[in-house]
Formats: C-alpha cells, sequence, structure tokens
C-alpha cells in the first residue's frame, strides 16, 4: 500500500455559493441551480451524497452563501459529522480559497482536496474512485476529464472561422483532487495575479504542475439550464437500475505437516502446514468464490478442480488473476473486498498489508480497495481446538 493511501487524508470541497449558481431570471423562480428539485431531491444533496458515499473522502466541506436559507435544512437532512460548511465567495475561486481556510486547522499540508461542482449530480462511484485510484498510482493531482469527440468550430462574428483540430483535446470534469497546499499556493498566486481561473487545475497549469487526466464519463453533466435538470433525471434513473453485484465465499482447510501457511499470497512461517491441493490460501479461495458468485459463474471448484493435476500445489494468485479476467470480461470492477480470517494461529496483523497489495495487484485495483481482518473461534469447534483455518470474504462489483 502506498503511503498516500495510509496517511494522506482526502477532504471534499463542494462550491455552491456565488453569482453564477443561479438560472436565468424566471427560470424556476429563479431557485439557485443546486436547490433545483431532482428525483425527489435537490441537485446539491445528489452530489453530496455521492462524495459521502466514498469511504475515503474523510469529510466534505460545503461552501455555502452566507445567507443561505435552504443550506441548514439539507444539512440536518444528511445528518453527518463528515459534512461541514463554510462562507463562501462572490467566484468560485474565492469559495474555494475560503473552503481551504476552512480545513487549515484539520488538514496537513500534503492531505488531498478534491473539489467537486455542486451543480454535477451524476458523477459515478466508479468515477471517484478511478480518480482517487489515480493517487495510488503516484500521480501528484488528477482531473476528470472526458475526450471531445465532436467537430469543433471556432465561432466569429456569427459565421465559422475555423475547424479545430480536437486531436488531444479533452472537456474538463470535476472532480479534480490537488495537494492542500500545493492547491491554495496556486489559487493564491492566480488571485495576486489578477486572473480568474475556471477550474483548479487552470491554477496549477500556470505554476508549471501536470495533473493526470482520468477518463471520466460524459454524462457527468454540469447542471447550467433548467433543461439539463431533465437530462440529469434520466441520467440518475438509469443510474438507479444499477449494475452493482454483491458475492460472498467461504473456505477451510485442515492443518497437516509443514513449517508455514499462505495467506492472501503471503508465505508465513508458523508450525504446521495445511492439507491441500494447490498452496491451500484459504483467503484466495474465499475471495475467489466471492467474485465467482457475484458473477454467477459457480465456485471455485469448477473452474480449477482438484482432481486436475494442473493445479497440485498450484499457486493460488493464479486463480485470483483468472477470476478477475472474468470479472473484466464482464464490464465489472471490484469497488471493495472484505476477508474475514478465523484462526488460532498463524497471526496475520504483520502481514496484511502485504496480502491486501497482492490482491489489489491481481485484481486491478488500490490496494485501499481490500480489507482484512483476524479472529478467533474462542477456542470452540475445530477452529478453535488448531485443526485448521478458514476464510470468508464478500465483494461488492460494479461496472
Amino acid at each position: 500500500m502506498t503511503p498516500s493511501s495510509v496517511v494522506r487524508r482526502v477532504w471534499a470541497i463542494v462550491p455552491a455559493a456565488g453569482r453564477g449558481m443561479r438560472f436565468s431570471p424566471g427560470a424556476l423562480d429563479s431557485t439557485p441551480k443546486q436547490y433545483a428539485p431532482l428525483l425527489g431531491a435537490s441537485v446539491l444533496e445528489w452530489t453530496l451524497r455521492r462524495l459521502l458515499a466514498e469511504p475515503r473522502v474523510h469529510a466534505v466541506v460545503a461552501v455555502v452563501a452566507n445567507d443561505d436559507a435552504l443550506w441548514p435544512p439539507l444539512a440536518a437532512k444528511l445528518a453527518t459529522p463528515r459534512l461541514q460548511s463554510a462562507i463562501g465567495g462572490a467566484s468560485r475561486q474565492q469559495s474555494v480559497i475560503n473552503g481551504l481556510a476552512h480545513l487549515e486547522p484539520l488538514a496537513a499540508s500534503d492531505d488531498w482536496i478534491l473539489v467537486h461542482d455542486a451543480a454535477r449530480p451524476c458523477l459515478t462511484g466508479a468515477e471517484l474512485r478511478d480518480l482517487l485510484d489515480a493517487l495510488d498510482r503516484g500521480a501528484s493531482g488528477a482531473v476528470l476529464g472526458a475526450p471531445l469527440v465532436d467537430t469543433i468550430k471556432r465561432e466569429q462574428h456569427g459565421v465559422i472561422a475555423q475547424t479545430v483540430d480536437r486531436q488531444g483535446l479533452w472537456r474538463a470534469l470535476t472532480p479534480q483532487i490537488f495537494a492542500f497546499a500545493e492547491l491554495r499556493h496556486a489559487l493564491h498566486e492566480a488571485t495576486r495575479a489578477g486572473l480568474t481561473v475556471t477550474d483548479e487545475a487552470q491554477a496549477m497549469e500556470r505554476l508549471g504542475h501536470h495533473p493526470a487526466l482520468v477518463r471520466g464519463s460524459p454524462f457527468n453533466i454540469k447542471v447550467t439550464r433548467p433543461e439539463d435538470l431533465e437530462a440529469a433525471a434520466r441520467i440518475l434513473t438509469s443510474a438507479e437500475a444499477n449494475t452493482m453485484r454483491i458475492g460472498q465465499g467461504f473456505d477451510v482447510h485442515a492443518f497437516g505437516p509443514g513449517a508455514h501457511v499462505v495467506l492472501g499470497g503471503v508465505r508465513i512461517p508458523y508450525t504446521r502446514g495445511v492439507v491441500a491441493h494447490s498452496d491451500g490460501d484459504v483467503i484466495i479461495h474465499a475471495l475467489c468464490d466471492a467474485v465467482l458468485g457475484a458473477l454467477g459463474l459457480g465456485d471455485i471448484g469448477q473452474h480449477f478442480p482438484d482432481s486436475d493435476p494442473r493445479y497440485r500445489g498450484a499457486d493460488s494468485r493464479v486463480f485470483l488473476r483468472e477470476v478477475a479476467a472474468h470479472m473484466q470480461a464482464a464490464g465489472l470492477k471490484l469497488v471493495n473486498a472484505d476477508v474475514t480470517v478465523l484462526a488460532e494461529g498463524p497471526r496475520i496483523a504483520a502481514h496484511r498489508l502485504a496480502m491486501a497489495a497482492n490482491l489489489a495487484q491481481d485484481l486491478g485495483v488500490a490496494p485501499a480497495r481490500i480489507n482484512i481482518k483476524a479472529t478467533t473461534a474462542e477456542r470452540l469447534g475445530s477452529i478453535g481446538r488448531g485443526e485448521g483455518l478458514a476464510a470468508m470474504a464478500a465483494v461488492l462489483l460494479d461496472a
């Protein structure tokens, strides 16, 4: 696991104040965009709920107008200590600066600051996870974007003046994420230069930073006109018919002759080994069963039978990589996996990070998506008597 996924917290700022937050006069009684009704909630509520649903987001700061009478009821409805608020400024840029000032006593200088438009309610959990995963891969900052697919024309005096080469051109979306101190410095420098940036990446770019581009969905739209609400409603309604799949798995092996056990792909010295056709890795076997179950593809015994001599003494990570290929072929990704080892021994605390790193590598996700824990059977039953060990796994898959 990388230091960023262990130490550096993620804080989200949602600028929801300023002159640009209203529809044109007369539209929806001039309701602020962020409070426009959308499928039984408001645009802002959809936006905040998506961010709060991501466990790696430590807290969300909504930056609202000083006289925003609609904010207190929404905050009370969401009712979570992870949701905070700050007073915004006249521009998006100043509102983000105010949000950073609010976080200054709370966040470390190298914590991550994720900024997301209040009026982008269609962000998916997969997009947010992909953005955060870019940090685990070493990015110093990241921006969601979508490559341009339309032919681009430059207009002059109401007529086409030029066709613009779209090669390498992307639409910048949000969220965008940068280190706290670097983002604060970039925004202050832009303000001192009299420049109003249109997004955080622009402020970072002018100081020589080159954030990673993470492909997002073209359906991550920004509600700027009343008719955009209809499009957002269609997108969200479609998303509600979601592709989430849940699976669970269990595996158990008896102890036998030997001087080590393999758990999560890690060889752990122990007073005994396990009786198994392969390497007897109960964590990986349970995890394979959980993923196969979510995919509706049976169980590990059907795919890797113990009657097949090819799998005698096999490294179970080979099984997991093949199961991951089935998952990817189905157009699904691992959202998270939760694994529990049941054993009186060996102790696994010192090996959990290495296990999570192995499993994450084979499943093509960040180690933060993998949780491994252990418990004993309180000396009850065969596990409690030390006759063997077992593991249970639960997974969530999504598109």
